[in-house]
């Protein structure tokens, strides 16, 4: 069994801004009013400032927008931009304007650290923007952070939570974000060639203003110690970003986990993207990483829609264990986020090119959507609650989560080794159920290979930070396997591959034992190469399996 690899992106927030100056992730923006002519420059410090003529206010004011060649964008594709792009959102967050950019234009973002914050509404239209990561001050800088203006809070008087906990005692001044860890408690000890030591026990979830838990995404762990606890309020608008065309220029640095976070950072609930697309251009030998162009954290109710994205070339490094890996590598990261959906969205490579590192990644996240998308891959490491993959085609990374409550996916064609893959560095675990409806499984995308339904590895020798659980019920229901191109020795499909070769008797012993599935329910399964649906390679271990065919 392979392990699935890295996946660090550290996830900054920004916050604030007054009607006179904004913070920016790396600079202050001071914006001032003069009857001098508008301009943009920079102080010895890198501060922006920006002056409007109060002329100028009063006409961007009238037209309710403001585009980026009111502040001196040259959109040629060589003049760097990013100043005027910055101080065009920043004047538009101070008083509620709508950003547009210009037609035609192709704005050139070189490697200053400075971030673009989006508060309004914004129209990238058929804009291109060239991003060029060559040379970056910063490479943990975004492009663009959509933030919200309202300000996070400690609450008061929460000292202790509970798995599903339905009510937290205590008001709000709205429904809020709240994000609690405990440093006490360490989970996701990752096991394999990256392994680590875990992180600190964390979640979050959504309250009402009086505290009531939206029970659609629960707590999942109970808390004796709250050593950190942070409420965001959640805007009740919605942001739109529409359009772009946007190209990246790769970075050109050591293959190591040095991060890129050169995209769009989403820090806001209630946003929709429509209609972006994004490139990839001067990939080489060698370079690092990248975290996700579209990087979605700290947020609820995000939706990515008619959007085209591109998988990354993948490099090798040495990773923790002192072996040689290959790194992840994103367009697309969720982290610490609730209810975000991805709708017919696909991706420019290739889905089966295995060059590509599958083109997504997520951490500690709940009710996750792919609806009509062409990806290489669907993926939970350190955990996802609930999720939903339907109307889509996964390509050679395939499914790939471990997590809790109720995996749906129905209505897709999958073309990974398995149908789902339970991830093994982080213990194979899924504690809630599976259901597969009206799906075709092409294992390892046609190519000659041993079909198993569920895949994943637990020699229950490693202690991961909790009980490990395989899915309680698995509903397998108008299933079609095109095993058709299989190896001469092939036996059939099997529901399960083989997690521990080395349980073939009840002489083994785990450390750490693994809750196994409960009962699996087969209605009309298809298998092209005419060969009988098994349970496993490793019929001891799931011996205890209630298969019911119906």
């Amino acid at each position: 069994m392979k392990y699935m690899l890295i996946f660090f992106f550290l996830i900054s927030c920004v916050f604030g801004m007054t009607q006179a100056q904004s913070q920016n992730t790396s600079e202050n923006v001071v914006i001032t009013s003069n009857e001098d002519k508008t301009r943009v420059s920079t102080n010895e410090k890198g501060d922006l400032l920006i002056n409007v003529s109060p002329k100028d206010v009063a006409k961007f004011k009238a037209n309710g927008l403001v585009r980026y060649s009111d502040f001196g964008t040259k959109g040629d594709g060589k003049t760097d931009d990013i100043d005027a792009i910055s101080a065009t959102h920043a004047f538009a967050n101070q008083h509620n304007l709508s950003v547009k950019a210009d037609a035609g234009a192709t704005y050139y973002l070189g490697g200053k650290d400075r971030t673009a914050i989006i508060r309004t509404d914004t129209d990238f239209g058929t804009a291109a923007f060239i991003i060029d990561d060559t040379v970056v001050e910063n490479r943990n800088a975004h492009v663009f952070m959509v933030s919200s203006g309202l300000q996070p809070f400690k609450p008061e008087g929460i000292i202790s939570l509970k798995r599903n906990q339905q009510k937290i005692n205590i008001s709000f001044p709205g429904t809020c974000i709240i994000t609690v860890t405990d440093s006490n408690m360490r989970r996701y000890i990752r096991f394999g060639p990256n392994q680590n030591s875990g992180t600190p026990q964390t979640d979050i979830f959504i309250v009402d203003k009086d505290g009531n838990v939206d029970m659609n995404a629960p707590i999942i762990w109970d808390f004796d110690q709250i050593t950190d606890i942070t409420a965001l309020p959640i805007d009740e608008t919605t942001l739109t970003i529409k359009g772009g065309r946007f190209t990246t220029i790769a970075n050109r640095a050591e293959s190591k986990y040095t991060y890129y976070s050169r995209g769009i950072a989403i820090r806001r609930s209630n946003v929709i993207v429509d209609g972006l697309e994004h490139r990839v251009t001067g990939e080489g030998d060698h370079g690092a990483p990248y975290g996700g162009f579209i990087s979605a954290g700290d947020c609820s109710h995000v939706t990515v829609q008619n959007t085209i994205l591109t998988g990354h070339k993948t490099y090798q490094t040495i990773g923790a264990a002192g072996v040689t890996v290959s790194m992840g590598t994103y367009d697309i990261s969720v982290n610490r986020a609730l209810n975000i959906s991805f709708v017919n969205c696909s991706q420019t490579n290739e889905i089966d090119d295995s060059k590509y590192w599958g083109i997504m990644g997520s951490n500690y996240c709940k009710n996750l959507i792919y609806d009509k998308c062409t990806f290489s891959r669907f993926d939970a490491h350190m955990g996802v609650a609930n999720a939903t993959i339907r109307n889509s085609t996964l390509g050679h990374m395939g499914i790939n989560a471990i997590g809790s409550g109720t995996f749906t996916v129905e209505n897709c064609t999958i073309r990974g080794r398995t149908l789902i893959n339970l991830r093994s560095d982080y213990g194979s675990t899924w504690q809630g159920e599976f259901i597969i409806r009206n799906c075709v499984f092409v294992p390892a995308g046609g190519r000659p290979a041993s079909a198993s339904i569920i895949g994943g590895s637990y020699s229950g020798q490693h202690d991961f930070g909790y009980i490990c659980y395989m899915p309680e019920r698995i509903t397998i229901e108008n299933l079609k396997i095109n095993d058709s191109n299989h190896p001469e020795d092939y036996k059939g499909p099997a529901i399960f591959s083989n997690f521990n070769p080395d349980m073939t008797d009840d002489s083994y012993v785990e450390k750490f034992p693994y809750v196994k599935t409960r009962e699996v329910i087969l209605k009309n399964v298809t298998i092209a190469s005419g060969k009988t649906l098994r349970l496993s390679d490793n019929p001891y271990m799931f011996k205890d399996v209630d298969v019911i065919t119906k």
